[in-house]
């Protein structure tokens, strides 16, 4: 999983991971932090981190399949687009109120 797709499944799915997966996620995905470096903060092997984040590759991969939020969230985005591109001003105004929802 490359860090774009993970960092999208995460702000989904971070959740539903435990608190220490989460943690070692961001610090991989969002903050670039290396195998090592995480490693050392935890005090664990980097084989331990590597595994974790691993296995959190896997658990949103699952999560995504099943449940498909990321995936209609692009669909949804996409056709607000489409939409505001046909429409007018209170259309327009109307789209910025559902995207604003999207993204509480």
């Amino acid at each position: 999983m490359d860090k774009i797709e993970a960092n999208n499944l995460l702000d989904f799915y971070g959740a539903l991971l435990t608190d220490k997966q989460r943690a070692i996620c961001d610090y991989y995905y969002r903050e670039d932090y290396s195998l090592t470096e995480i490693a050392e903060m935890e005090g664990v092997s980097r084989s331990a981190i590597h595994d974790t984040v691993k296995r959190c590759d896997r658990e949103l991969a699952a999560y995504e399949e099943k449940l498909h939020c990321f995936s209609s969230y692009q669909k949804r985005m996409r056709l607000y687009e489409k939409i505001r591109k046909q429409g007018n001003e209170a259309i327009s105004d109307l789209l910025d109120k559902c995207i604003e929802t999207e993204t509480e």
